[in-house]
Order: structure tokens, then sequence, then C-alpha cells
């Protein structure tokens, strides 16, 4: 098949033949059908995930088709469209018992455990837990765009941040699970702060529905100026980027009783937390990784809905050729939006 491969980290990326994946009893290879480009393949690329084992295949947002099913597997057919989430559960710890199999103790993760999406074919482990079927009306490029970015806000939205009607958020950083974020916040009814240090990315925040911009290059995020504009602070605030001092300035730009959620990865710790404020206004501050399958189904009915569509966020589509120029370039110039991976182009 053919596949993106890296032989070392920040090394040479190229397009090249390599064998299809042994299909595990309990799971299922996937003909990928379209990939999503995330900064988190950039990452594995640079070193940073100790999990990859050299030469690897990247690649952890995808959809396509079932093409071969293990022996142990019930629940799926060859022809069946399918995607899945990011990480994907073992089925049998305490959290995946729970149901939440975006914190398994034995989590697989494509494109980081073993080899991923960019290639014509990718293996989902317990296939039984971690598939999710398609809507036939949803094409294979909006679905590549859901498995990390869309999934990951939305549940960083509705569960972890219970953002309700009426309420506002203040979402700092404008990339992809943070335009995803003012997408779902929209649909839900929120009143909306974008902060980013890129015009270009305010501008699209602005489109799908941020109600005020901050381009906090220009000008000071101020937690007391969030006070005024939002009269009284912020219900929800959500760190999409990881910088270390965007988890004080998400605090404090609370209102009493208001939750912080981070989602973005940093490897400082933040240099300052308020934890007086913490305390005296009862703040939260939750974390927020993937999505189990399970939970899929509710995102997909609002998709469905019609409030909210995250195609709008698909902002390059390009072949598999193509993709490892752009994911090496990813450090330097992201894609504003989605880029995702066409495999017929």
């Amino acid at each position: 098949m053919r596949a993106v491969v890296y032989d070392q980290f920040k090394g040479p990326i190229e397009v090249r033949d390599v064998p299809v994946p042994e299909v595990p009893t309990d799971g299922a290879l996937i003909q990928v059908k379209a990939a999503g480009l995330c900064r988190s393949d950039w990452w594995g690329w640079q070193g940073h995930d100790k999990g990859i084992r050299l030469p690897h295949v990247p690649g952890h947002e995808f959809a396509g088709v079932v093409a071969e099913v293990g022996s142990g597997v019930y629940n799926w057919n060859t022809g069946d469209r399918v995607t899945a989430p990011f990480v994907n559960g073992c089925g049998d710890c305490e959290y995946c018992g729970a149901g939440q199999h975006q914190v398994c103790s034995y989590q697989t993760q494509p494109g980081f455990t073993h080899w991923g999406a960019f290639a014509e074919y990718v293996i989902v482990r317990n296939a039984d837990i971690n598939l999710v079927s398609l809507p036939d009306e949803m094409d294979f490029v909006t679905a590549a765009s859901l498995g990390c970015r869309f999934a990951t806000a939305y549940r960083a939205i509705y569960d972890q941040g219970s953002l309700k009607p009426g309420q506002s958020i203040v979402v700092m950083g404008c990339g992809g699970v943070g335009l995803a974020a003012i997408l779902i916040a929209k649909a839900i009814g929120a009143e909306i702060v974008a902060v980013d240090i890129k015009d270009s990315k305010l501008h699209l925040a602005e489109k799908l529905g941020a109600s005020h911009l901050i381009n906090s290059a220009e000008e000071d995020y101020s937690p007391e100026a969030i006070e005024i504009l939002l009269d009284g602070g912020a219900h929800v605030t959500l760190d999409a980027l990881g910088a270390p001092d965007l988890v004080n300035l998400g605090i404090r730009s609370l209102r009493p009783q208001g939750v912080h959620v981070q989602v973005g990865l940093t490897e400082g710790l933040a240099s300052e937390v308020a934890v007086n404020r913490l305390t005296g206004h009862e703040l939260q501050i939750r974390g927020s990784h993937g999505m189990s399958a399970r939970d899929y189904p509710r995102m997909l009915d609002l998709i469905a809905s019609g409030a909210c569509n995250p195609k709008t966020l698909v902002s390059g589509i390009i072949s598999l050729e193509q993709s490892p120029r752009v994911l090496m370039r990813f450090g330097e110039a992201p894609p504003i939006g989605v880029g995702v991976i066409d495999m017929d182009m």
C-alpha cells in the first residue's frame, strides 16, 4: 500500500510502498478514504510522543470503509462506512467499563501507538467498541475532520464545560480545536469571545459565530476587560492552544462557579495559578481528551440537525502525495482551519 512514512524524528517524510498491516483478531482493516492533518501528527514527527516506533506512518483522523475484520469482530462487516475517535479503548479497564474510553488505561491511538491513516489502509483495534458508523449523507472528507479536533471540542463544550444557551465562553487559540469549539458554542446559542494572534484566524472565527474578537498580539488580553465585556466574566473558558500562561488567564477570566477547560497540550507548567480565586469563586479546571465512540451518535445528531456544519472548518483538501510537504511545514505554517487528505485525488 502507499503510505506517508518517516524513518527518523525530524527527518525526511516521503510517500512509499509498505506492507498492508495484519488484521488482529479483535481488529478491523479500514480502507482510508480521507484523513485529517493535525498538529499532533507534526508533534509526533518532532519526537514528542515517546510511544512512536520507527519507521512510522502518522495520521489519527480518518474515515473509510471496512475492508476486513478479525475473527473476533461481530458488529462490523466488509463495506461498512466508518470512522473512529483518535483514542481507542481496550474495552476491559475500569474506565472503559464506565464508557470513558477516551481515558482508557490501555488505549491505542492509530498514528501514535501503531501505524496511522496517512495510508491506503489503517488498523482499528478492539473494533467492536471503537468504530463509528457514518450516516449515508456524510461524505468522507467531512467525517475525517471529526476524529480529533471536532470531537474533542464537542466533548469539551458539552460535557466538560457544560456550556448552556445564553452563557458566555472565551476560546483561546483559533486553530482546529478552537474554531470547532466556536462552531459548536454558536450552535448552543452562547456568546463567544475568540482570542488569537492572527487576524486571518479571527476573521474565520467571526464567520463561524464569534461575537467578540481579541488579537492578543496587538492588544493586551485582560481578564478585567473580559469581566466588563461579559458583564461579570465568562461562564466557560477554553484553552485550545496549550500556552502555560493561558491556564491562569482562563481562571481569572471566569465569573463565580465558572469552568476552565484545558484542551491544548503544553510542555511547560503554568507560571501562576490563581488558587485563591479558584477557591473563593468556586471555580473548576477540567481537562478534555477526545471523546469515546459511544458518544458519537449525539454529536452526529447535532450535525444532522443542521445546527452546525463541520465541513465549514475544512480549509484545504490535498492528495496523499502532497501531504509530506504540508506536514513538515506545520510548525511554521499550519493551515487555517482543518486540512484533509482525499485518497481519491
